[in-house]
Parts: C-alpha cells; structure tokens; sequence
C-alpha cells in the first residue's frame, strides 16, 4: 500500500489504517515521510508520535510531540500524548507535568481526563483515578473506552457489581464474562491495584497485559 507522498491528508490516512492493523514500523514511515514533505503539519507530527507509542517505543516519540506542540502551543494533544510516552520510558514526573498541563488546555475532555486517571491508577492511586473517570464519563464524548477503564479501576478495587454494569452498557455477554473473571482473579492475587505501565490506548487487553 502506497500513498501520494504530496498528499499529507492521504499519508495520514495511511498511516492510521497502518496503526490499526498493528504495523507500528509501517505507520511511522507512513506518518514520517509526511513530516518530511509537510514540516508545517502537527498531525503529521503526532501520528508519528502515535506509532512510536504503539510500537512501546515512547522514548521516539518525544522529539515529534515536542515539534507538534512548538506548531500550537493551545493543542492539548502532544502534551497528553507526551505523558503517555513519558510513562513508558517511566519519567513519571515528566508525564505528570503533560497530563496536567493538557488538562488545563482541556480541563472536560474526556479523554485528557481519561489518560490522566490511567497514570494516577499507575501510581496506585485507584480513588483519584475513579474520581477523574467518572468526570471524564459523564462528559459529553466520552466514548466506550473511558467507560470501561472506569470499570478496570472498579474490578480493580473489588468492586465487581459495578464493574459489570458498566461492561454490560458496551460489551457483548461473553466479553463481559471474560473480564469479570480476569478482574476477580487480579483481585484475589492482590487487593492493591499494580502499576499499570502506559499503553498506547487503554483497551482492556493492554490493561490486562501491564496490569498483570
């Protein structure tokens, strides 16, 4: 699969179809030569950074975000994904300091909100992150995923009726099934939520993976 090298909308779509099919090294060269042609294009920028998250290479992805946010200083994206990167290579003071100050440019996206509780879990601090969740899924845009971390954090915690009534708002009875029986055993392992390292979207295999 190729793409216009000229056209940044059309490397761009590559590279996202590339990163949904898990071809992290494809992506990036796909989000990469847009950089090259398109120096002026953020999204360009963070779709690199995208592909070096999801290939756990965070440290990579650092110099791109750092170029997105110099193009707008207002874009809460580059600094949240910052966090993300930073989580991987475990600067977490540096990640700390990006997820806050995304949340300040963006103080009710879902979404910032949503990463900003996923590394305070991390931390081992299951309540901040319960509380920044349930903010982040009552917002408007709050999508499946946000719902679903909230239930990771309840499992997490032993709270399984409420973790079940959350799963069963999105997810088919099997999945449901699934994740209650990984949650009840995380939790007879141990009662104190492990670290969650980040992961480049916070899906319940990722969760599950990091979490151990």
């Amino acid at each position: 699969v190729a793409a216009d090298p000229n056209d940044a909308e059309a490397g761009l779509k590559l590279a996202s179809a590339l990163r949904g099919m898990g071809e992290w090294q494809r992506a990036a060269e796909a989000a990469e030569e847009v950089t090259v042609r398109h120096p002026d294009s953020a999204d360009a920028f963070l779709d690199l950074a995208r592909a070096h998250i999801g290939a756990g290479h965070g440290f990579y992805a650092i110099i791109p975000l750092k170029r997105a946010q110099a193009l707008n200083m207002k874009d809460w994206r580059p600094l949240s994904l910052l966090g993300v990167a930073y989580e991987q290579i475990t600067r977490d003071d540096e990640a700390e300091a990006a997820y806050i100050t995304a949340e300040k440019l963006a103080p009710n996206n879902p979404a910032v909100l949503a990463n900003l509780a996923m590394f305070r879990f991390g931390q081992g601090k299951a309540a901040d992150a319960e509380t920044l969740l349930r903010r982040a899924a009552s917002l408007p845009g709050a999508n499946e995923q946000t719902r679903q971390n909230l239930a990771f954090v309840l499992g997490r915690q032993g709270r399984f009726d409420e973790a079940e009534k959350l799963m069963r708002q999105d997810l088919p009875p099997d999945a449901v099934t699934n994740n209650l029986t990984y949650l009840k055993a995380a939790y007879e392992k141990t009662a104190i939520a492990a670290p969650t390292p980040a992961a480049p979207s916070r899906t319940w295999e990722a969760l599950k993976a990091d979490a151990g």
